[in-house]
């Protein structure tokens, strides 16, 4: 396959960038950008979006526990930002890669003339080879942070699609910790199988997602399928796959059967 100007969008949640303590995982962090890395010299065209601000502000604050209040939470997420992408910066310099940050509100994406020129700025970026690393601009939008109040994005698992649609990219990739979409649900049942391909968002897959307040409920399997309805909508493939194989990419990218992949409605027009 020729990877050049092959377009990945590669979505990274909090679980998989921060340990149990909510302390930064390094380790976790250089794997990851050693890989995407890799994958930019193999031709691709990378884009990452990238959570665990929050957590990162309120380590670096030495908080004991995430805020509660509002305006502290998006105190944290302005501090953590920072914190995430001197880390960035640093990790992708040491494998030589350029980054750019690109904070977004709903307004950038609902606007088409703001769109537009998002769509430009990605594609300057990517032309000069710089890796962007997006998020919500959760200092002065409170649509991730305080849910039900949300516009557009829900959480990163749909502002990563919304960002795969406006660029038109090939792939998506959902790094979390979970394995994929399951026909039962995994801690409970031994016998639950996961589904490794999925054709159509029909009914009998929406209702494996459960709702709010269960084991896949808001924040989990329920916004990646709903991150899939975008990405399929716009031609574009989603992978679900857990964010402890980051090497798992290369094989993601082969077309192997690692977590679930939700096929795009028709092959984007290029």
């Amino acid at each position: 396959m020729d990877n050049t100007h092959t377009r990945v969008v590669v979505k990274v949640g909090t679980s998989t960038l921060t340990h149990s303590s909510g302390r930064l995982n390094l380790r976790g962090m250089d794997m990851l950008v050693r890989t995407l890395a890799d994958l930019r010299g193999l031709g691709y065209e990378v884009i990452l979006v990238s959570s665990a601000a929050i957590a990162a502000g309120t380590a670096k604050l030495g908080l004991s526990a995430r805020p509660t209040e509002l305006r502290m939470k998006q105190a944290a997420a302005a501090v953590g930002q920072c914190e995430l992408m001197h880390l960035y910066d640093k990790l992708f310099s040491e494998y030589s890669c350029m980054t750019a940050q690109i904070l977004l509100t709903n307004e950038d994406v609902e606007d088409p003339e703001r769109a537009a020129h998002l769509r430009a700025t990605f594609s300057a970026l990517l032309e000069m080879g710089v890796i962007p690393i997006v998020n919500e601009n959760d200092s002065v939008s409170a649509d991730e942070i305080e849910r039900g109040q949300h516009k557009v994005f829900s959480d990163n698992d749909t502002l990563s699609a919304i960002v795969a649609a406006l660029l038109g990219a090939d792939l998506l990739v959902l790094l979390s910790d979970i394995d994929g979409l399951y026909d039962a649900d995994p801690h409970s049942n031994p016998n639950a199988k996961l589904l490794h391909r999925i054709e159509a968002l029909t009914p009998e897959v929406l209702q494996m997602a459960g709702g709010a307040g269960t084991w896949r409920g808001t924040g989990g399997m329920v916004t990646k399928l709903a991150a899939a309805q975008i990405a399929m909508d716009a031609g574009c493939e989603m992978v679900i796959a857990n964010g402890a194989q980051i090497g798992a990419l290369y094989e993601i990218l082969d077309g192997q059967e690692i977590g679930t992949r939700f096929c795009a409605k028709e092959a984007r027009q290029t």
